[in-house]
């Protein structure tokens, strides 16, 4: 929590870092060698140079897939970033959270539980969290799409190497990479037996001990295997049940086996199974309130908000993340003559069984929040490409996907809920049963009542893309692109909610208490008492008086009706704050048939200038397309344009407020302006873009569940630079920057009321990573490589707002909207992390390693949100503390 900086030195870092990347793109060739002299390839040892082959990197050139077809990181005009197999091992990238150190234009959060990891580029991005909301950012394995954050956890096994293709890539992706693509892509199976064993230890008893082992099996068929495990303890200490949080316990097996007949036919098959079983994600309390002090008085406990890094949390029970991943998948490639047919086949399951104590407090106030989400997914992709000449290259493609997603949950009250929630109404609960409604003492929220959901949705989408580059003359390439998708979408749902509380009309239910009251006043004042008339004396006067009476009867009624809304008339409102699980109404129904169908045409444009052999441009225009996600939540209400309707099909019920059922399609653009340079010893990349979002699915916590909505339309502007430069040979030294410019052009209907102009928080205006590595040979042949890097993000918001402080009106409807949210303005997040490996690298294949991350222990927030059932009360995730260790490595 750090205050804001001055607009003067966010100005001058920009201007420095911008600077930075102009130069060294402008720079000529000769400026980065010693003495105009370009210096030779570095000789590698056999062990070294066996495992760099795979990655595809071929001298200072590294071949990528990003345009689905072979070409060096120089040559393809997209936006790419690559994280090589290489640097991966020493920068110690355990995980593709732990990959946003080295790709600045990449941010990734995982907040809930180890099966929510939200992946973000350019600022754009989502998915977390409900499985119902498919990410903007599409993540691929080897050609196959995994459509849901639970199926993407596995620890890079045997990696060759990541790209990270930036801004809408729907053309060659399909329906949901309208925000961008990541793509691992794993090492081949080798005919030359081959291999390597990993084991490292580090803080917190952290273990990672991985292999890979590769060998031919015949002259055609070649496999590999590779495994690993990877436990840590938690890094924050848990004082509600004197246990760790945020700890590490998974394992994975991949085997691949490879078949070449001949030249003409390869098949690859891989079957991948992974699993997790731990306790995440420890949060922290930020802010106190009124509610804070009620929960300590039943004796729960948070920890002290001033100190939110000191890596204590307190629950009254260990959350569970136990999670199962498995699939199996068929690449074959067929050449006939110019032709290249390549069909990608895959069937992948997962499926996540977690338990969280939500409110996050030692108090037994949520006895559970159960979920289990189930994910079958079915993918076959065919594609033909053919080139002539090196003049004319086409593609032509076909994509099928089939899903279905079963989401259950059970939200339950705990043993403390019903003294903590008539200790914050002042015994109003207790007086509404007993006095008001004439019902036992606790019948209310009793444990185990609660809200259980039981959603289905099946999806199934189709596309058709083509590409094709044409060459205009000898240093130009047109690029024309297009992908036709449908997407239908069908949910059904189960909601059954067994907290009666939250369902009573409370607002009539006070109509009726206002009149009664009244009405004893006045028949009282008419016996000349000063007190209100009893019932017998209310019956009596009614049997005598009938005239008076029904005029009192009639004057209360009227009273009653004009004052029931009225907080300072009646008594019951103050208790719809605890409404926590007011009613739902489940899907298909009269008016709401719960489907979607979507279609979109998606299209690329470039035009691709080789300037020199050294130096590339582009210019290119491409749209992206997200179909429309679902709501599978208990926050999934009707819209407030279906409320008529609902109201004359007679499905309205006290409570039953609208909201967020469903968000409808993301359409991106973007416009880019490319340089690409390569000087041997020295690479830099220029991307210089604009890129627009409509209907950007908004998914943003209310405190009890999530508020799914479009916004209007988002737009950034942004400058991305990365360069690398060999100053002298051991020495290798790596900028990457990113400048982004986000802003709400439109977002009327946003969870925080009108957010139209303002800037989405959470995406730092500069994001840098400055990388070195010293590669120095011994005489003995072995090398000692020294590596680090720092990686920055820029003062930023963490959060525009919390719908806790937002005014509400008895529809949930918004009806005043604090910017920022005043009470919380200092909640930002600025990052500032080092990482460093050292490594001595023997001859015979042997490797010795000490590294640590965060070796500064820079602690920040990584996302904020509204405390569960603790009104004006924050909460948040931090991030992880330093890390360090050491690993043996021997490769063969």
């Amino acid at each position: 929590m750090k205050l804001p900086a001055s607009a003067a030195s966010i100005h001058l870092r920009t201007a420095l870092l911008l600077g930075i990347a102009a130069s060294a793109l402008t720079a000529p060739a000769a400026a980065w060698a010693q003495d105009g002299d370009l210096p030779e390839e570095e000789a590698l040892p056999a062990p070294e140079a066996e495992e760099r082959a795979p990655t595809y990197e071929d001298g200072n050139e590294i071949i990528v897939t990003a345009t689905k077809r072979e070409q060096t990181l120089q040559d393809v005009p997209v936006a790419v970033s690559v994280t090589t197999g290489e640097l991966i091992e020493r920068a110690q990238v355990r995980d593709l959270k732990d990959l946003q150190s080295l790709v600045p234009s990449l941010r990734v959060a995982q907040l809930q539980s180890s099966a929510n990891t939200n992946f973000i580029i350019r600022g754009f991005g989502n998915g977390a969290n409900n499985p119902g909301i498919e990410p903007s950012v599409g993540v691929f394995v080897d050609g196959v799409y995994r459509s849901r954050t639970a199926a993407q956890i596995g620890d890079l096994p045997d990696v060759a190497r990541v790209e990270v293709l930036r801004g809408p890539q729907s053309t060659l992706f399909g329906k949901n990479a309208s925000a961008g693509v990541i793509s691992l892509v794993t090492r081949e199976p080798k005919f030359k037996f081959g291999g390597n064993l990993e084991a490292s230890y580090g803080n917190y008893n952290a273990v990672v001990v991985k292999g890979y082992v590769t060998g031919g099996l015949t002259d055609s068929i070649a496999a590999s295997l590779a495994g690993g495990i990877n436990k840590r303890d938690g890094t924050a200490m848990d004082l509600g049940y004197n246990g760790k949080a945020n700890e590490r316990d998974r394992w994975f097996v991949r085997g691949q086996t490879l078949f070449e007949p001949n030249d003409q036919l390869k098949v690859r098959l891989i079957a991948d199974y992974d699993k997790l079983d731990e306790n995440c994600c420890a949060v922290v309390n930020l802010r106190r309130s009124g509610a804070t002090t009620a929960l300590e008085a039943l004796g729960g406990k948070v920890n002290d908000f001033r100190t939110p890094f000191a890596n204590v949390a307190y629950s009254n029970f260990p959350s569970s993340n136990k999670i199962e991943n498995w699939g199996v998948s068929g690449q074959a490639d067929y050449t006939v003559g110019p032709l290249k047919l390549t069909s990608i086949t895959a069937y992948r399951s997962s499926r996540a069984r977690t338990n969280q104590d939500s409110d996050f407090t030692s108090a037994d106030l949520i006895g559970g929040n159960r979920g289990d989400v189930e994910l079958d997914t079915f993918t076959q992709e065919l594609r033909v490409s053919a080139g002539f000449m090196d003049v004319f290259n086409a593609m032509l493609g076909a994509f099928y996907f089939n899903e279905n997603v079963r989401n259950q949950n059970a939200l339950t009250f705990g043993t403390q809920f019903r003294p903590y929630v008539n200790l914050l109404s002042a015994g109003g609960i207790t007086a509404l049963e007993t006095q008001v409604l004439g019902l036992p003492a606790n019948t209310f929220q009793k444990p185990g009542q609660g809200v259980f959901d039981d959603f289905r949705m099946k999806n199934t989408a189709w596309s058709v893309f083509g590409n094709v580059d044409v060459q205009l003359g000898q240093k130009l390439t047109l690029t024309l692109g297009a992908n036709y998708t449908q997407d239908r979408k069908t949910v059904r749902s189960n909601t059954v909610s067994t907290d009666a509380f939250s369902a009573l009309d409370l607002v009539a239910i006070g109509g009726g208490v206002i009149r009664n009251t009244v009405i004893a006043q006045q028949v009282g004042a008419a016996l000349g008492q000063t007190s209100p008339a009893n019932a017998t004396q209310i019956a009596t006067f009614a049997g005598l008086q009938p005239a008076i009476y029904s005029a009192i009867v009639s004057g209360a009624t009227a009273f009653a009706g004009a004052n029931q809304t009225n907080p300072a008339v009646n008594p019951l409102l103050a208790l719809r704050s605890l409404q926590f699980l007011p009613p739902f109404l489940n899907i298909p129904n009269a008016v709401e048939n719960g489907k979607s169908r979507d279609n979109d045409l998606s299209w690329t444009a470039r035009l691709a200038w080789d300037v020199t052999d050294s130096l590339n441009a582009y210019i290119s225009y491409a749209t992206g397309f997200k179909a429309s996600s679902f709501n599978l939540s208990r926050d999934g209400r009707p819209l407030a344009s279906d409320r008529a309707a609902l109201a004359a099909a007679g499905l309205v019920t006290p409570n039953l407020t609208t909201g967020s059922r469903y968000a409808g399609p993301e359409n991106a653009k973007v416009l880019e302006l490319g340089l690409k340079a390569n000087w041997g010893t020295a690479s830099a990349n220029l991307t210089l873009f604009k890129q627009t979002i409509n209907g950007f699915q908004s998914n943003v916590f209310t405190g009890t569940g999530f508020a799914l909505a479009n916004a209007g339309q988002q737009t950034t502007h942004g400058i991305e630079f990365d360069g690398m430069v060999k100053p002298v040979k051991p020495l290798t030294l790596n900028l990457s920057l990113v400048w982004l410019d986000p802003k709400y052009v439109s977002f009327p209907g946003s969870a925080l009321g009108d957010a139209s102009g303002t800037k989405p928080a959470g995406i730092p205006g500069i994001s840098a990573t400055l990388g070195a590595q010293w590669n120095q040979e011994l005489g003995n042949g072995d090398r000692v490589i020294l590596r680090g890097d720092w990686h920055y993000e820029s003062e930023v918001q963490v959060l525009e707002g919390l719908p806790g402080f937002i005014q509400r009106n008895a529809l949930g409807q918004v009806i005043s909207y604090q910017p920022a949210f005043d009470a919380a303005r200092p909640f930002q997040r600025e990052v500032s992390e080092i990482n460093a490996s050292l490594t001595y690298a023997m001859m015979n294949g042997l490797e010795l390693s000490v590294w640590g991350r965060n070796l500064t222990n820079d602690r920040h927030l990584i996302q904020i949100f509204d405390s569960v059932v603790q009104s004006g009360s924050i909460s948040g995730y931090p991030n992880q503390p330093r890390t360090y260790g050491a690993t043996v490595r021997f490769k063969w």
